[in-house]
């Protein structure tokens, strides 16, 4: 049996991950990272960080006798994940912060604390699964393939993945809840939060105001061929396939198409135009070696479907990819996620050269 530190939320994933584990003999302390207060900006706390999910976290480990620590991450919080959302969109890029927290905090510096205490492993409420084959370890998506999480775990290599333990990824959401009301968990019941953590209201457009004003700066919205259509209230108000609140009217649907930041340009266009094939991304991560040109699956959005298409690494270390058909609105920013079947491969940062 192994010592095992497990992320706590405060709610009904996480719980249910550290009891399947102390069930199964295991001696499990829960931790909860307090990552996000507001700072001293007056924005209001987030529900991951609130006393009511650390209240539900303690009170689970408290019923089965499984110690519980709050350890505060905030200032890395802010340099590894706000810091990152707001460069982002300085950029004309369209971030996604999970994967930055993912990243930086949960696996890295989470992990990092739990070697330094003496734990064997860390473990989370991610609903994905974890194979080992011939001494390799394989990242597969979870059953519930409503649920799977494994687009925002792509970044996970052989080192990780030998000391990760994901308990949920062999159950659906549904079978979650029921095996937690079984056990009477105190969080059973808890709903699942979408919004971005650190900004609960789920206004990122406010958020950037009062982070970057000076992002916001006003300026034309134009088709590729140059016509003006009216004034933009900021680029990082805006992303890619965008089409309410633009704005204007032209009699045929318009959609954001390109931010360019360097020209403080909002470029649109019809929907035809949101459709390409090709793409580049940068940053790449890998489970397991190399990648090597190949026929895959690739996935460009949390909750999208991946959709057939040649990979090609290239010696820059950038990967091209080909979609045997269009895809729509491909966004800078968004991670891109290669599979073979249920595995993944691995998956960069999506960049896109700028159309003529």
């Amino acid at each position: 049996m192994a010592k095992i530190m497990v992320a706590m939320s405060g709610g009904v994933d996480s719980s249910l991950t550290a009891v399947l584990l102390k069930e199964q003999g295991h001696e499990v302390t829960g931790v909860t990272m307090h990552l996000w207060d507001g700072d001293d900006s007056g924005i209001m706390e987030s529900q991951c960080c609130s006393v009511e999910m650390t209240a539900g976290a303690r009170r689970v480990c408290a019923q089965y006798d499984m110690p519980y620590y709050v350890f505060n991450y905030q200032k890395e919080f802010r340099k590894n994940v706000i810091n990152y959302f707001l460069r982002e969109y300085s950029v004309g890029a369209t971030p996604n912060p999970c994967l930055a927290c993912n990243r930086d905090l949960k696996f890295r510096f989470l992990m990092e604390r739990a070697e330094l205490l003496g734990f064997d492993g860390l473990a989370t409420g991610h609903f994905v699964r974890v194979t080992n084959n011939a001494d390799q370890y394989h990242l597969r998506r979870g059953v519930d393939i409503n649920k799977d999480q494994s687009y925002v775990l792509y970044m996970l290599g052989q080192k990780e993945l030998s000391r990760l333990y994901f308990p949920l990824g062999d159950f659906t959401k549904p079978e979650v809840r029921q095996m937690a009301r079984e056990r009477g968990l105190a969080t059973a019941e808890k709903p699942e939060s979408m919004e971005i953590c650190f900004i609960p209201d789920n206004d990122y457009r406010r958020f950037l105001h009062e982070e970057q004003p000076e992002m916001m700066r006003p300026g034309q919205i134009v088709t590729r061929r140059g016509a003006v259509l009216g004034e933009h209230k900021g680029l990082p108000q805006y992303t890619v396939g965008q089409r309410k609140g633009l704005g204007f009217t032209v009699g045929v649907p318009m959609f954001v198409i390109e931010i360019d930041t360097a020209r403080n340009l909002l470029i649109v266009g019809e929907a035809d135009e949101l459709e390409r094939r090709d793409f580049w991304v940068e940053d790449i991560k890998t489970v397991g070696g190399e990648l090597e040109a190949q026929r895959c699956s690739v996935q460009i959005r949390a909750h999208g479907k991946s959709a057939a298409a040649t990979i090609t690494p290239h010696p820059d270390g950038r990967v091209q990819v080909r979609y045997d058909q269009p895809q729509r609105a491909i966004t800078p920013g968004q991670a891109a996620v290669f599979y073979v079947d249920d595995q993944v491969l691995g998956g960069g940062r999506i960049t896109v050269e700028r159309q003529s």
